[in-house]
Order: C-alpha cells, then structure tokens, then sequence
C-alpha cells in the first residue's frame, strides 16, 4: 500500500462545495535519463517528439461500445516495443493484444467494459518513435460507456520545485478509496504539460474525490520510493450538479532533495591578492562533506548546496591547495546558513579584511 511520503501545499479558486486549501507530506528524490537521437535516411536528424494525431473514440466520446478496440494515430511511425508498453487505460483492463498498423496502435481487450462507466486511455511520456524521441508529456484520452460523457473535472497546475512539471501524473480516486501503487487502480488520471498545467476530465458528478500526485523520474511508470514522487492531496474535492467543476488548483511541490542556489559577493581588502580567492562551504551535520568553488574576479559566487545547514567562508589560498590552512591564510568571519530543498539564499556578503581569519 502506498505510504505518505513527504510535502504539497494546494490552493484552489473558491467554488460552491469545493474546498479551497490543503497540506500534505511527501518525498521526492530526482533521476536522470538520457536519449540518443538517430538521423532518418538522407535527411537531417530527427528532433522533434511524436504526438497523437487522432484517437478513436476520441476524448469527450460517450455511449461507446462495449466491445471497443480503440486505436491511437500517431505523427510518425514509432518503436512498437516502447509505444506499446507505454499504452494503458484507467480504471485497469486486461489488455490481450496491441496490434501496429503503420502510425496506428489498437487495443484488444480481454473483457468487455463496464457500462456507465468513463475510462482514460493515456500514453505516457516513455513512448518514442523510431528515431528515438520521447512523447515527452504524455496524452490521455477520456470517454464513457454511458450515455452522457460526465461534466465533472479538476483542473490546474503544479508549481514544481525541483524537478520538471512535465508529464507528472495527477492519480484521481473516489473517497475512501485507499489507493495501492502497484495495481493502478485509479479511477481517473490527468497528465501535466510543460508548464505544469493539467486537466482531469469526465468525473461523475455528484461525486467526492482526493487526488495523488505521481512523478514517474526514473521513467519506468512504476513507483519507485528512492527515486521517484508519490504524495497525498490532502483534501477532497466535492463536484455537485451546481458546482461540477474545481478549477485553478494548485499544487506547490517539492523535490526536498533537490540542492538550494547560494550566492553572494565576496569583498576583499586584503592589500596582498597572492593566491586564488575560494570560497568553502561545509556541511553541519557532516563536516567532511564540503563544497568548495573559486570566487569569480568580480568578486561573485554561486554554489549549489544540499538542503540542510552549512557554514561558509571565503579564503585566499596562497599554496592553491584547495585548503585553508587557518595560520597563515587569511579568511572572513564563517557564517551559518540553512538551505531549503529548491531554495535560494542569495545576497551574502563574506568580506576579506587584514584582521580577519581563524575559526
């Protein structure tokens, strides 16, 4: 079962029946990855990601068949394995086949749906296409078995500290729901874009729902606690017939392992400049952990810090060692600093003066 993890703050427009603010607790860790590009034949390389292009039933689609086979279009021909993988649909379906047609992927079901029911097909951002690009932000598509495609919807944006907005997952549930992360048993789910901005759709109305935010940074669409985000939107959001949609939530998220930015100005009036001017910063809980940067000529520094607390000074290193050597270096006063996850501490001033050094 999924297990809270560290921090989101959430502020949404006031609506009737709609909550306007919440806290929860998260952790988040970030992960690389990386792409290589290949060059179609006779022409130049191939640096544009794909998209879907048509979808059947398209997003908005209502009294969709039972026995459907949907099929996604996409702008160019694609890596079946990845495109494939990267394919599924919400709430969860056995899917028996993916069938490749040219551009186009069709689904085979196991079963038939269920009635009255709305599904989300959605595409994440892992599928590329045969020179090796990613979807990037991913796609979902939204249609219903019933009659009527439902009004309902949760809409916003994600402020994301740390990391890239992105393709993050909005995870919807019914209330009282407990939610487990490895069966993917959302009933709806939402797709950030670049900016952050996501929209999930076809809610039933009336109808009371939380929210969880996914950020997949290890991209292999399963949650993986050392690397990726999982976190509670603590609140619920209530869709009535007068007031079915919550509009302009947003989610500040933060990667609390993300490094903060320090900088400053360093001030030297030492009258000897023999030596290379540095600044060294180091870790209070663990002092062999040090950061240490040469102070550029006019004076600036910049460091990127883990979030925790750190002591800096600047130095004049005359044997160009890396280390202060504190009884024959001159230094400025050491000042204490916390630095946020994501954070900045900017405008620090260590000043350089004869009668300075020591600890």
């Amino acid at each position: 079962m999924i297990r809270a993890l560290g921090g989101i703050a959430l502020t949404a427009r006031r609506g009737r029946g709609l909550p306007l603010a919440c806290s929860a607790v998260f952790l988040v860790m970030m992960a690389t990855g990386c792409a290589k590009k290949e060059s179609p034949s006779g022409g130049p390389p191939d640096l544009d990601p794909p998209r879907v292009v048509s979808a059947t039933p398209d997003s908005g689609f209502a009294n969709v068949a039972l026995d459907v086979r949907p099929t996604l279009t996409f702008s160019e021909g694609m890596e079946p394995r990845s495109t494939s993988d990267a394919v599924s649909i919400a709430p969860p379906v056995e899917i028996r086949q993916r069938r490749w047609k040219g551009r186009s992927l069709t689904l085979v079901f196991a079963d038939s749906l269920d009635p009255q029911r709305t599904y989300t097909l959605f595409v994440a951002g892992t599928a590329r296409d045969r020179h090796g690009n990613p979807y990037g932000t991913g796609k979902t598509v939204v249609f219903s078995t019933g009659a009527v495609f439902p009004p309902g919807s949760i809409s916003g944006r994600i402020d994301a500290r740390g990391f890239a907005a992105g393709g993050s997952y909005l995870w919807c549930y019914d209330e009282g729901h407990v939610p487990d992360s490895t069966a993917r048993d959302f009933d709806a789910l939402g797709l950030a874009d670049d900016d952050g901005s996501f929209e999930i759709a076809g809610l039933a109305v009336p109808g009371r729902y939380r929210l969880w935010t996914f950020v997949d940074l290890n991209g292999n669409r399963s949650l993986e606690p050392t690397t990726d985000i999982l976190a509670a939107v603590d609140t619920t959001f209530e869709l009535i017939a007068a007031s079915p949609r919550a509009a302009d939530v947003l989610l500040k998220v933060v990667n609390p392992r993300a490094p903060g930015i320090v900088s400053g100005i360093v001030l030297d009036s030492l009258p000897d400049s023999t030596g290379v001017l540095h600044v060294v910063a180091v870790s209070a809980r663990d002092t062999t952990k040090q950061v240490l940067i040469q102070v550029e000529r006019d004076g600036a520094f910049e460091l990127r810090l883990d979030a925790g607390t750190w002591t800096l000074r600047a130095f004049r290193d005359l044997d160009s060692n890396r280390a202060w050597q504190p009884a024959r270096e001159r230094a400025s006063p050491r000042i204490e600093i916390v630095v946020e996850p994501a954070g900045r501490v900017s405008s620090l001033n260590l000043e350089l003066r004869p009668e300075t050094g020591g600890p």
